[in-house]
């Protein structure tokens, strides 16, 4: 493209913008209606105005090394002259010279010198002699703003794309005529070239609520190809081979064996749902979710048994060893008094003894593995792997979970994804569109809610009181310190402060412990051992606990520095708390609040529903921050937004699921469309989204 050398190529790169099409696909953040173009003559202090006028005197000002400031005085012979000022205005010094004639637009104000209009810091563009009476691109009309990337600035992206509108011939409508024509939908053509120039008439408040018909056709296009890939990969899911296995009558006693507690309503309806899956000779690729503390664990160990009583193993995958370290204790708990063998493989394990559990694991001698990511490792071969159950799925990347599914051979494995994250529907009908969803979504009976409280730092000395109130009751504490990626060192160094802290002279004659991640997996575990047993009345810790851990004489939960985690986190770390009889407390103590951090925290005083919080979640953070990971599968949208446009996604999912349904009734030779359709989707999907369906 002119205008775009290497230098601002590998800029636009950055930001994913490799081709033409990319920049047409690139959507405005906003519009900015720049249509009132008047004389001098009429322009009023305090309106937003564009105005077309010559250059009568242009003055530079300052010193020669520093930033300058530029003068100009305007006419357009309507009687009165406009006054300009641009701070740095070396920039346009060539530019802006007597008799030069050009268009501005910006705030008007008075300039109380000489009474003259004024325009501070106008946008401006040159008109040459051969563009006189030609259209006018960064003012007069309405104007697409773009995101600046890097130098290259919006109205230097509005110039290129302007360029390509008037060059390119557009690309071909893929949408089937059919879906379009149901839907009354622009064609693609006109829906591109109006999401950069809108017409004359547009209405501004509906350009930026991204509602005009040519905004939607685009994002209607996104949500649908990325709806029908899914609908597709979930169609030859439940097509291809798996292992049928059969839910017997030695299975259901061995279950029955197991259940520490009367199971929910909820959870006996989610262990059905599985049930049914796992007998039919496809593989399961089953989400389940559910708030913290509602049993999802347990449900998975129900599978399990029904997977080793079909003769296969079962893999479970942490994403931290600690995760990893509960879910192996709970299971051994639960499962080796039936008689399955339940052994751990966590990368902290010597050589020797990572060595004999892989043996075992290959010769068929362990039922159940449970790790991290060195259940992963190559050398690490199953016997008859049938079940795969991955928690909080969200934090491994595509290719790792790949490499699980591998090491079952030539059959798929069942696959139980499960997350204490509560999902929205609308990411959940997108980030896991190709998976069957379960939700549990009842607490166990008895439990009761978590008051949750806000503290400012200043009143700390009060929280200290009630921890001491708490632990003379019997009960125990965590205190937990937040880890930003870039600065765990500094979380680490704060909690072992506050370990000093309260060990020495808040709580002298109480034992507190101290947990981060930079301990060895041997300090870890006897810290952790210690505050299971009791003998560690207050705990202090960085988020390491936020999953997993389960100890039911813990009443308070107090959060550090609270304006640092987001929703969800929040609501992770309240939920190890409240899983005993007695009345739990989550105490969230803050310094000074932005006005996002104070609707965070206003929103987990008043609510202990997950899904809710969720919700909230992603409205304050968007789709992408909310699981806090790059790795989380979830589709790189354009135009479309998850919240804003749940509408749309329904639409764009019930005709995507339509047609799909339709080609595979419909031979494909009879129907010419529905083929091409489903071949450019299946391009269009391994090119965007390639390895998605792995998750």
């Amino acid at each position: 493209m002119k205008g775009i050398g290497p230098v601002r190529a590998e800029l636009l790169a950055g930001k994913g913008l490799l081709t033409v099409s990319d920049l047409l696909y690139y959507p405005p953040f906003r519009y900015e209606d720049r249509r009132n173009v008047k004389l001098i003559s009429q322009l009023a202090p305090g309106e937003k105005a564009a105005v077309l006028a010559r250059v009568s005197r242009a003055k530079l000002s300052g010193f020669r090394r520093g930033p300058r400031l530029l003068e100009a005085t305007l006419e357009d012979g309507s009687g009165t002259r406009l006054h300009a000022r641009w701070f740095h205005g070396e920039r346009f010094a060539d530019s802006i010279v007597p008799d030069a004639r050009m268009a501005l637009f910006g705030k008007v104000e008075l300039d109380r010198e000489n009474g003259y209009p004024l325009i501070v810091q106008p946008e401006i563009e040159i008109l040459h002699a051969d563009e006189e009476g030609e259209e006018i691109l960064h003012t007069g009309r309405i104007i697409p703003v773009y995101e600046a990337v890097g130098e290259f600035s919006a109205r230097r992206i509005r110039g290129v794309i302007h360029r390509i509108l008037k060059q390119i011939v557009m690309p071909p409508d893929e949408l089937p005529e059919s879906v379009r024509h149901s839907i009354g939908l622009p064609d693609l053509a006109s829906a591109i070239r109006e999401l950069h120039e809108p017409p004359e008439n547009a209405d501004v408040r509906l350009l930026n609520e991204f509602r005009t018909p040519a905004q939607v056709r685009l994002i209607f296009d996104e949500f649908f190809w990325l709806e029908c890939g899914l609908a597709l990969k979930k169609t030859k899911a439940r097509t291809s081979a798996g292992i049928a296995f059969a839910v017997t009558e030695r299975a259901r006693e061995q279950i029955k064996k197991m259940l520490p507690f009367k199971p929910t309503q909820a959870q006996r309806r989610v262990m059905q749902e599985i049930a049914d899956d796992m007998k039919r000779p496809h593989p399961m690729h089953r989400l389940l979710h559910g708030d913290v503390g509602s049993g999802k664990t347990i449900v998975a160990a129900q599978s399990a048994v029904i997977a080793i009583e079909n003769g296969y193993q079962v893999a479970v995958l942490a994403p931290t060893e600690i995760l990893a370290t509960q879910h192996y204790w709970y299971f051994k708990r639960l499962l080796e008094p039936l008689g399955y063998v339940v052994a751990p493989l966590s990368g902290s394990a010597s050589p020797r003894e990572k060595q004999q559990i892989k043996s075992m694991i290959g010769r068929g001698l362990v039922h159940v593995a449970i790790g991290t990511h060195a259940l992963l490792e190559h050398d690490v071969e199953f016997a008859k792997l049938g079940l795969a159950i991955v928690d909080e799925q969200h934090r491994f990347g595509v290719m790792q979970r790949l490499e699980l599914f591998k090491k079952a051979g030539g059959v798929e494995p069942d696959v139980l994804v499960m997350t204490a994250t509560p999902i929205p529907r609308t990411l959940a009908l997108t980030l896991y569109g190709d998976l069957d969803v379960s939700t549990i979504d009842e607490l166990p009976p008895g439990r009761k809610p978590i008051v949750t409280k806000h503290v400012q730092e200043s009143a700390v000395q009060g929280v200290y009181n009630f921890l001491a109130q708490q632990v003379k009751a019997g009960r125990q504490a965590y205190v937990v310190y937040p880890v930003v990626e870039e600065t765990e060192t500094a979380a680490v160094k704060a909690a072992e402060k506050m370990y000093e802290h309260l060990s020495r002279h808040v709580f002298p004659n109480l034992r507190v412990g101290l947990l981060h991640g930079k301990l060895s997996s041997d300090e870890k575990d006897t810290a952790m051992r210690s505050f299971q047993s009791g003998d560690t009345r207050i705990l202090v810790s960085t988020t390491v606990i936020e999953v997993g851990v389960d100890v039911p004489n813990a009443s308070v939960m107090v959060i550090e520095q609270a304006e640092r985690f987001g929703l969800a986190q929040i609501h992770q770390l309240r939920g190890r708390v409240g899983r005993g009889p007695h009345q739990s407390y989550c105490i969230l103590v803050t310094g000074k609040l932005s006005d996002i951090a104070r609707e965070r925290i206003r929103t987990l005083v008043e609510s202990n529903d997950g899904f809710h919080i969720a919700e909230m979640d992603m409205r304050l953070r968007g789709p992408g921050e909310f699981f806090g990971t790059k790795q989380s599968g979830i589709p790189g949208l354009r135009l479309a937004d998850l919240l804003r446009d749940s509408d749309i996604l329904e639409k764009a999912r019930s005709e995507a699921q339509r047609l799909i349904e339709a080609s595979r009734l419909e031979a494909s030779a009879a129907n010419k469309e529905l083929r091409a359709a489903v071949e450019y989707i299946q391009e269009h999907w391994q090119r965007r989204y390639g390895l998605v369906q792995v998750g």
